[in-house]
């Protein structure tokens, strides 16, 4: 697998965090950025504009893509490969939350809680008010 290492000093990293009340969100979209980068580079043997004998495929842009998480939405840019083969392991083909989200609301259904409760929790949880997709 390839090994990329993003370097902030502790300094940086809590200015981030503290900066505002989406800096935690911010962070772990730059983290699952970088995850989908690195997962394509080894996916097709070679780093973005590399020259490679190991090379078996060639990347084809992107295409955006939002996931819902209990820190907010990540938006983010989904690698693709010419051949249309590489799929990511962070999250499903079509999936647009997050599974412990989806667990959560499914769990609050079998319980009972009644549909008002779920979307103000929904709210709270997402910061947002349209329902996550599955």
């Amino acid at each position: 697998m390839t090994n990329r290492e993003v370097r902030l000093s502790r300094g940086e990293l809590k200015a981030l965090l503290l900066s505002d009340e989406d800096g935690f969100r911010k962070v772990l979209q730059t983290v699952v950025q970088e995850a989908l980068e690195a997962e394509m580079a080894e996916a097709i043997g070679a780093e973005k504009g590399e020259r490679t004998t190991e090379r078996v495929g060639y990347r084809s842009g992107y295409y955006e893509r939002k996931l819902v998480t209990r820190v907010g939405v990540l938006e983010l840019r989904v690698p693709q490969d010419r051949a249309g083969r590489f799929s990511t392991e962070l999250f499903e083909r079509y999936q647009r939350s997050e599974k412990a989200l989806v667990s959560a609301l499914v769990e609050m259904y079998v319980q009972g809680v009644s549909t008002r409760k779920v979307k103000a929790i929904t709210e709270e949880l997402c910061g947002h008010s349209s329902r996550p997709r599955r």
